[in-house]
């Protein structure tokens, strides 16, 4: 069982994800979060450059293939094996993450990203995706309420996050048997319960 969660930053996927996790081990099973751009030693370093705040100025295609690299990581040294042996993946992100954000939010071409996101996953794909959708507005207010800086994807602003939201629906809308999309503005507890149902439904 594969579960991959998205949605723009601060949609609550990361704290569902986590959550997801925590019931599965109750219930007994082997399961393994991961994070994506990170995972392994190689990913997280990948992930340093591509999320910190600095003068650095990392070209669009060039980020595409950083994520995109991390992600190879990821798979083939983690992510196959696990699968494998029969445990669980819940990876907060995954390749839709590429396409949203690097095509629909940067303006990138949407077949290219396709290629490269089945190399950099050797044509793996979650058997489920959980998009978590909010507001674009409420964004600013979780991270204000969070004290935290924006990071260097933060910092593109509201039009960009509209497209990529945009494209996340687009995304979903092409694949409705892998995707299901839940409302992100309630409380985690209720979301979590939602997607609970339909896993066990899904996974019976």
């Amino acid at each position: 069982m594969f579960i991959s969660f998205e949605g723009v930053d601060y949609s609550g996927k990361s704290t569902q994800a986590q959550l997801l996790v925590k019931r599965l081990q109750k219930a007994g099973k082997e399961a393994l979060l991961l994070r994506e751009p990170g995972g392994t030693a190689v990913s997280e370093k990948i992930r340093t450059i591509l999320l910190e705040k600095s003068r650095i100025d990392i070209a669009q295609k060039t980020e595409l293939f950083l994520f995109s690299a991390a992600r190879c990581q990821l798979v083939n040294e983690v992510i196959l094996k696990a699968l494998k042996s029969g445990k669980a993946i819940v990876c907060d992100r995954f390749f839709d993450s590429t396409t949203a954000y690097q095509g629909y939010g940067r303006g990138l071409d949407l077949q290219e990203i396709a290629a490269v996101n089945r190399i950099a996953t050797s044509a793996t794909k979650p058997d489920l995706t959980v998009l978590v959708d909010i507001e674009i507005a409420e964004i600013g207010r979780r991270r204000k309420t969070a004290g935290l800086a924006e990071d260097r994807m933060e910092s593109a602003g509201d039009h960009f996050y509209d497209r990529v939201r945009s494209g996340y629906h687009a995304i979903a809308k092409a694949e409705p048997s892998r995707f299901v999309t839940v409302d992100g503005m309630r409380p985690p507890e209720v979301i979590h319960e939602e997607i609970w149902n339909i896993i066990t439904q899904r996974f019976h």
